[in-house]
């Protein structure tokens, strides 16, 4: 079967994707990590008894992990249960009104009418349009490879026809008059690192995805799906190296030639597949005279999306009444993702997502007990914000924020406690300024304008996860890995 050595830089989703993929394809397969385990964002952090998801938990598309189990004859149901989340969200307006967002048509109707009855026929019309945009910008282009400009030029029309390059906000302004709904129906941009009133509406078919799939969330966490996928990996002879940094790509004659690491050993290689963020990859992996398009000064005129400011804590008291996803919304909307996304301001009134899984999962919490993380969007490392002082303090106000909202007494229950912010996300998880999603959707850096799964400067580099096409959050990110498996077998490769 061996095609040759495929060395993946990181063990995020993407690349335990894409290394089953190429395993798949013949190839001799080892991923490297430079963390102590696997997942990237979707590691697992365990503390003073607690267990908690770091990163991703909306899971919508539950065929793209069983096509990966599929690929060795197996069936991924066998490995790991998918639970059903109900509601997908409760959402929470700046007045203290919720409105469950999910479930069948009908329930959708019944919740909407609850704010403005009128709303309940505009957002009819508003799930067909998301529907014709999942069709054309999923199904038929979201594993289609936008490494030719011709590519562009096939499918921008029409993209163009269903007025997919107008801003999400706009997208959903046209259908809903009710302020709150409108906010509710436009967060999905803010879920793969975009704002709302910048990102293209084609990122407004993902409120079809979400109600042709719903949501799910696997038993045991989002970290015993990253295990079963390694195991997966295992038994087709992938192997997987932790606590290995690669510090270099060595190119030759304009192809990539081997990798080296921190500790000074290399390895020679037949292509190399990199999970970590594409603006950290040609700034530190590959030597200045290598790159010609991606250069440090194209790098630095690129937007990138926000930070995330996240605490997880551990109470000594269960909160039955909190549904599985939350979402906080704050007085502000625009004028808070301005200063997000534009003033590099560090708001005193956050909007929150809060995720409880032993609302859906019992076992994610000790017995009596109850685990959460909770999250706000921030600036991200651009912003000159100390976050060593910051952020002690920007924890205990969104703590009391949640106090104050939805969780009474939430301060005397507290008994674990801590924090990551844009830090994190550069130093350990090694994305350029310290971002949750690389860079931003907007329509300048989407499909054939995002960095390409096969890279332009490169042979032999590929590029898989957030900062590439399709995009970031899990559908977009497992989908980029089968992206590079169609460039492959385009270009010439074909399964043994």
């Amino acid at each position: 079967m061996n095609k040759g050595k495929a060395v993946v830089i990181g063990a995020g989703l993407g690349g335990l994707s894409v290394a089953l993929r190429l395993r798949k394809l013949g190839y001799d397969v080892d991923v490297m990590e430079r963390t102590d385990q696997p997942g990237g964002r979707a590691a697992v952090f365990e503390r003073d008894g607690f267990r908690y998801d770091a990163g991703p938990t909306v899971l919508t598309i539950p065929f793209l992990f069983d096509e990966l189990f599929a690929l060795f004859d197996e069936k991924r149901d066998e490995h790991v249960e998918f639970l059903p989340v109900k509601p997908w969200y409760r959402m929470y307006d700046a007045e203290g009104r919720t409105f469950d967002y999910g479930g069948t048509a009908e329930d959708m109707y019944r919740e909407i009418a609850r704010f403005n009855p009128d709303d309940v026929a505009g957002y009819q019309r508003l799930l067909a349009h998301s529907k014709e945009l999942f069709d054309e910008g999923f199904t038929r282009l979201g594993d289609y490879p936008f490494d030719r400009f011709s590519s562009m030029l096939t499918v921008g029309p029409k993209l163009f026809q269903l007025n997919a390059i107008q801003s999400v906000w706009r997208f959903v302004s046209r259908y809903l008059q009710n302020d709150s709904l409108r906010r509710f129906f436009s967060i999905q941009p803010l879920l793969v690192g975009g704002n709302p009133f910048h990102t293209p509406a084609v990122y407004a078919m993902i409120h079809y995805l979400e109600m042709n799939w719903g949501i799910w969330y696997p038993r045991g966490g989002t970290g015993e799906l990253v295990r079963q996928m390694v195991q997966l990996g295992e038994r087709q002879g992938v192997r997987y190296h932790f606590n290995r940094t690669v510090n270099r790509i060595h190119v030759v004659d304009g192809r990539v030639a081997r990798v080296e690491m921190a500790d000074g050993e290399s390895c020679d290689v037949s292509l190399v597949v990199a999970n970590n963020d594409p603006p950290m990859v040609y700034r530190h992996l590959i030597d200045p005279e290598h790159r010609r398009k991606w250069t440090n000064r194209r790098l630095d005129r690129l937007k990138y999306s926000m930070g995330l400011f996240v605490v997880f804590f551990g109470t000594d008291k269960p909160y039955p009444d909190l549904a599985h996803h939350s979402i906080l919304f704050g007085p502000r909307y625009r004028e808070l993702l301005d200063d997000i996304f534009e003033g590099g301001i560090l708001a005193d009134d956050p909007s929150l997502y809060l995720h409880r899984p032993a609302s859906t999962d019992p076992a994610m919490a000790p017995a009596g007990k109850d685990a959460f993380y909770v999250l706000a969007p921030v600036p991200n490392l651009q912003a000159s914000i100390d976050w060593d002082t910051a952020g002690p303090q920007y924890m205990d106000l969104i703590l009391n924020e949640l106090e104050r909202r939805v969780m009474p007494d939430l301060r005397r229950h507290v008994v674990s406690k801590f924090f990551t912010s844009p830090r994190y996300f550069q130093d350990q998880l090694q994305t350029a300024h310290g971002t949750g999603f690389s860079i931003a959707p907007i329509m300048r850096q989407s499909a054939w304008f995002r960095f390409h799964n096969k890279s332009e400067d490169v042979d032999g580099l590929y590029f898989v996860g957030a900062g590439t096409h399709p995009g970031a959050g899990m559908p977009g990110v497992v989908t980029s890995a089968k992206v590079i498996e169609r460039v492959l077998q385009r270009d010439g490769f074909r399964p043994s």
